[in-house]
């Protein structure tokens, strides 16, 4: 069965150009998707652009590019889309934004091709991540609302989760009030906050900020690297990152998804390469700090992964060029016996034990492998201190705290970290609570 998780982009691109830099990235983890939508909303942010336009152009150009690497991506892995498929999946939305602009007489071919991808028969939630407007978006759902009534809507609706950064055409609050029960996770630094503080901005502010410079994304992205690598661009406004180059705001939008073995998508609380999210009293997802080498903010939430993301970013670029011989891949983790990347449920009294064994892990290029298990605090719901023995090897032992309260979680995140070139990381979470 396919489990893939089922994707739909909407990207303002021809505005500034970290989308193209997102959609490169995002073309070389394509396999990691069903990618059913590249949707071109209108272009730039509100006030950017002279006129009112979107530019499909710029994506086809970048899956053009991919096209001439797919063949050399498939020898690493299996899964990648030929390019025509992704090319059909090209569809332009509404130039202009906001609510004047939804409602009868609105509908665009983005707004539609939603609707159809959304109706296919598939158990699979589909996942659409906004870098741009909600316009096409809100205008599907009132489509769908206008034409089924308020259960075929509800239904719809059941089927969608979303990740929007920045609430770009000012649409959210009035969007969750015209149609509830949505599943949103807003991406913006919270009221009377700078708005470089919300957590998508992690991609490019915070940690290592060598690893977004120009001379990473040279050696490891455009040259070097084929077609594709060639149309990263390389200028754009990082302030205060010194760099202006590396800024990808909209990637942990589609990191949330990413089945890296780390979260699971539809906890946005528990974290991951996306960031981590809390939900308000309207059943909002919103940002969350993370507590990393003594920072506290929402941008440690993707900031403290980038050693792990941009390798990853690396080798797959290294495999649009060089044969599997010359290439490292990911390892895979198991932990007692599951193979899955899913998340494990484990139980433990107060001041009892649990065992892990990652022994079983693997890797397909034979390298040796590093063990690493630890506590993702915030994630979990219990506020005692617990303590791993082994914490480094690939069998490791967790005390559950005598404090803990019946029902408190522990996140215990595991990383297994290959020896290759550059080195790659593959998790595997256990949620441990107290019986």
């Amino acid at each position: 069965m396919e489990t893939r998780p089922r994707l739909i982009v909407l990207t303002d691109i021809g505005g500034d150009p970290d989308d193209q830099q997102s959609m490169i990235r995002l073309m070389v983890h394509a396999n990691e998707f069903e990618i059913e939508g590249l949707i071109a909303s209108a272009s730039g942010v509100p006030g950017e652009l002279k006129q009112a336009i979107t530019r499909p152009d710029l994506i086809r150009e970048i899956v053009e590019a991919y096209g001439q690497v797919q063949p050399s991506l498939a020898r690493h892995a299996p899964g990648f889309p030929p390019a025509a498929d992704l090319l059909a999946r090209i569809h332009s939305g509404n130039p202009q934004r906001g609510w004047d602009h939804i409602g009868a007489g609105h509908d665009s071919e983005a707004s539609r091709w939603i609707i159809e991808v959304v109706d296919r028969p598939d158990p699979r939630p589909v996942n659409i991540t906004i870098w741009g407007g909600q316009t096409d978006l809100a205008q599907a759902l009132w489509r769908v609302r206008a034409d089924r009534g308020q259960a075929g809507y509800a239904e719809f609706a059941r089927r969608l989760r979303i990740y929007d950064i920045g609430d770009q055409d000012r649409l959210a609050p009035r969007l969750w009030q015209e149609f509830p029960g949505l599943f949103y996770i807003l991406g913006q630094a919270a009221a009377g906050r700078d708005k470089r503080e919300a957590v998508y901005r992690g991609m490019y502010l915070g940690g290592d900020l060598d690893l977004t410079s120009r001379a990473w994304v040279d050696a490891n992205v455009r040259l070097g690297h084929g077609p594709l690598g060639a149309l990263f661009p390389t200028k754009t406004w990082t302030a205060p990152n010194p760099h202006s180059t590396l800024k990808e705001g909209d990637t942990p939008s589609w990191f949330h998804f990413l089945p890296v073995g780390l979260g699971d998508p539809g906890h946005p609380g528990w974290g991951g390469w996306g960031g981590r999210c809390t939900q308000d009293a309207a059943g909002i997802w919103c940002d969350a700090a993370d507590t990393v080498d003594g920072i506290t903010e929402a941008r440690a939430g993707v900031w403290r992964w980038r050693p792990a993301f941009q390798n990853e970013f690396a080798a797959r670029m290294d495999w649009c060029v060089r044969t599997p011989a010359d290439a490292n891949h990911p390892p895979t983790a198991v932990v007692d016996g599951d193979v899955s990347a899913g998340v494990l449920i484990r139980e433990v009294e107060p001041g009892g034990t649990l065992r892990l064994d990652a022994s079983a892990s693997t890797h397909p290029d034979g390298h040796t492998l590093a063990f690493r298990w630890w506590v993702y605090r915030e994630a979990g719901t219990c506020a005692a201190e617990a303590s791993i023995s082994g914490a480094d090897s690939a069998r490791a032992e967790l005390t559950m705290p005598a404090a803990a309260a019946r029902g408190a979680e522990l996140h215990v995140v595991l990383e297994v970290t290959d020896s290759g070139t550059p080195p790659l990381t593959r998790y595997r979470r256990v949620v441990v609570r107290a019986r």
